[in-house]
């Protein structure tokens, strides 16, 4: 019984923790992006990745404090040419890219000062 009732609060806290995101990434922005000087800040996540969830809750806030900076994400495990393309092996990654260069990388990165210290030493 015991367990019976761990496996369904696991159940339970697992769909909890999951994100509603969408992939934002493509590689006509991304491109545009970096011919018009931009920085790109770039996320790789996972619907069902705790980690994950605390990231996109600091990226959403980065958002509004760095308006000139685009910000895409791609889901991991679906969006596999995505990861193939940006040479991203894991979720939780953050890459920030300007001028056709990568600038950074993180992963597993959720302290918000360090991530953005991350976007704004550019």
């Amino acid at each position: 019984m015991k367990k019976v009732l761990f496996f369904i609060l696991l159940t339970f806290s697992l769909s909890a923790t999951a994100i509603s995101k969408e992939t934002t990434f493509t590689n006509e922005i991304f491109e545009k992006s970096q011919l018009d000087g931009k920085t790109v800040v770039i996320h790789s996540w996972n619907k069902t990745c705790v980690t994950c969830a605390q990231q996109v809750k600091i990226l959403d806030k980065a958002k509004q404090d760095f308006k000139d900076v685009i910000f895409l994400s791609f889901e991991q495990t679906k969006d596999k040419d995505i990861a193939k393309f940006l040479s991203i092996d894991y979720w939780t990654t953050i890459v920030v890219y300007k001028d056709n260069k990568e600038l950074s990388r993180t992963i597993g990165q959720t302290d918000k000062e360090k991530i953005y210290s991350q976007i704004n030493s550019l």
